[in-house]
This record gives structure tokens, C-alpha cells and sequence, in this order.
């Protein structure tokens, strides 16, 4: 079974539903037919609750996290760079998980590779901070819809690879790919999983777990670096981190729990229907 399928699959089938009717209830708070400042305060919870409980089997957290956040007031390069500080638990956790089956890529070495996605991280991390928030919010549309598509193709893209897979790529293209990559997720996390995957399977990884491990492990390094790049900056907005950590705890836990009992259909295209509607929403 390809990684991509074990990891997309497999919730409890109230999950998905549970965050459309959230994904309802935020677009109801987008033409404001109802707000306060508690509602705004259970939002951002929600979403952090759902967005942890969806990174924990698939990913997708960030369809949910960062409309609300953007949607409650927060300027949209605050938003990115809040969400992904409060969901950055989620990864360590995974990260410690799989710890046993966790080992450098046949082509590059672990250091070589962790300096990589560091370097990556701290780049993206840097172009997002010096983004303008008008900038940004044209952006997001357009980054929600990139990160949309790779959970609907991602599937398809990864079984193509699987059938030619390369048996040993070169250390240097492993490392621009992953390079890459990591620019991306330090910029926007939205779709990293999926984009880690697939490079993994390009540069000849084959064994499911340690592609798993080796995707949670970049997530979280390059992830703890960028917040440490947003927070120097000034630009997490910590009250909404403290908001949403106990709220992102409790649903890592839940994921985690439920990640077996749901069709691996089912759960990717729930995903694929939020995103799709949160990109509608910021194109408004």
C-alpha cells in the first residue's frame, strides 16, 4: 500500500462530517450572520480541535486553522504563521511515534538532509515574514487550491510513481527536491505531507513506515525552525496559540484514536470539500 493511501484514510466516520459542519459554520461567520467575541473564541478552538484531529490521520489541518484565524481578525501572514505554531505539537508527537522506524533516505544522509530542510524552513519562514498582508491574502486562495489538489491527485501522482520508481537518485537532486519543498512548508504547511511523499517515492523510498517517519520528521524540524523565525519576528499572536494548544492537544489524541475507522475515500475527499470550500470563501 502506498504511503499516501494509509496515511489519507482511515477516521471514524464522524470526523469528516464533524468538520464540514464546522467548514458551515465558518462560512456562516464569513457574511457575519453571527459573530461575538465568544463565538469568535469557540471558532478558533473548533478549528484547532478539528485542524489537529485531521493533521493527525491526513493532514489538511491548515484548511481549517488558518480561515478561522484570518476570519477572527488576524492579519493573514499572523494567521499563517499562529496556525502553524499552535499545530506545531502535533508534529512532534508524530515525530516521537515513529521514532523506531526512522532513518535517513538511502541517498542522503540524516544530517545532510535535517541541515536541508532547515535551511528550507528558515527560507520559506523569511519570504513569509517579509510578505505584505495584502499579498498574502491574494495568495491564499491560491495556496488553499495547490494544497486541495494535492490531496485529491496525490493518489493518482504517487501510484504513477510507484510503477517507475527511481532506485537510487543522485545526493544533489535529492537534496534540491527536498530543498524545495522545505521553502514551501516554511512559507505555507498546508499540503507539506503530501509534497514530502511524493518527493520521498522520487528519490527512490520504498519502505511505507520509515517514509512516514521521515515525513514527520522534516515536518516537525522545519517547522520548529520557521516558528522560531515567526516568533523573532513578532508575528505570532501568542493569546490565540493559548487558545488553540489545549484545544490542538485534545485533537491530535482524537485523530490519532479514530485514524483506522474511516474509508480512506471517504476522509480524503472530505478533505478535498473543505478545501475546496475555503478557497471559495477567500476568492469572495
Amino acid at each position: 500500500m502506498l504511503p499516501i493511501e494509509s496515511g489519507i484514510g482511515r477516521q471514524t466516520a464522524g470526523l469528516p462530517g464533524a468538520a464540514l459542519a464546522f467548514c458551515v459554520c465558518l462560512t456562516l461567520f464569513r457574511i457575519k450572520l453571527m459573530f461575538n467575541d465568544g463565538f469568535t473564541l469557540a471558532l478558533v478552538a473548533l478549528a484547532a480541535f478539528f485542524g489537529a484531529a485531521l493533521n493527525a490521520a491526513a493532514g489538511g489541518g491548515s484548511f481549517l486553522t488558518l480561515p478561522a484565524l484570518i476570519y477572527a481578525g488576524i492579519a493573514p501572514v499572523a494567521a499563517n504563521a499562529t496556525g502553524t505554531t499552535a499545530l506545531l505539537p502535533g508534529y512532534l508527537a508524530s515525530t516521537w511515534g515513529f521514532r523506531e522506524d526512522l532513518g535517513p533516505p538511502r541517498s542522503v544522509g540524516m544530517t545532510a538532509l535535517m541541515l536541508t530542510c532547515l535551511v528550507g524552513g528558515g527560507i520559506g519562514a523569511g519570504l513569509l515574514i517579509t510578505t505584505s498582508n495584502h499579498a498574502f491574502r491574494a495568495l491564499v486562495p491560491w495556496l488553499l487550491l495547490f494544497a486541495t489538489a494535492l490531496f485529491a491527485f496525490g493518489p493518482t501522482l504517487l501510484r504513477r510513481l510507484g510503477r517507475h520508481p527511481e532506485p537510487h537518485a543522485p545526493r544533489l537532486q535529492a537534496l534540491v527536491g527536498l530543498f524545495v519543498v522545505s521553502v514551501y512548508g516554511g512559507y505555507f504547511n498546508g499540503g507539506l505531507g503530501v509534497l514530502l511523499l511524493a518527493m520521498l517515492t522520487l528519490i527512490g523510498e520504498t519502505h511505507l513506515n520509515r517514509m512516514n517517519a521521515l515525513k514527520n520528521a522534516i515536518s516537525a524540524v522545519l517547522t520548529l525552525f520557521a516558528v522560531g523565525i515567526y516568533a523573532a519576528a513578532g508575528t505570532v499572536q501568542w493569546r490565540w496559540v493559548a487558545v488553540m494548544l489545549p484545544a490542538v492537544l485534545v485533537g491530535g489524541y482524537v485523530g490519532a484514536r479514530v485514524a483506522r475507522r474511516i474509508p480512506r475515500e471517504v476522509m480524503r475527499w472530505s478533505i478535498v470539500l473543505i478545501g475546496l470550500v475555503m478557497s471559495a470563501l477567500f476568492f469572495r
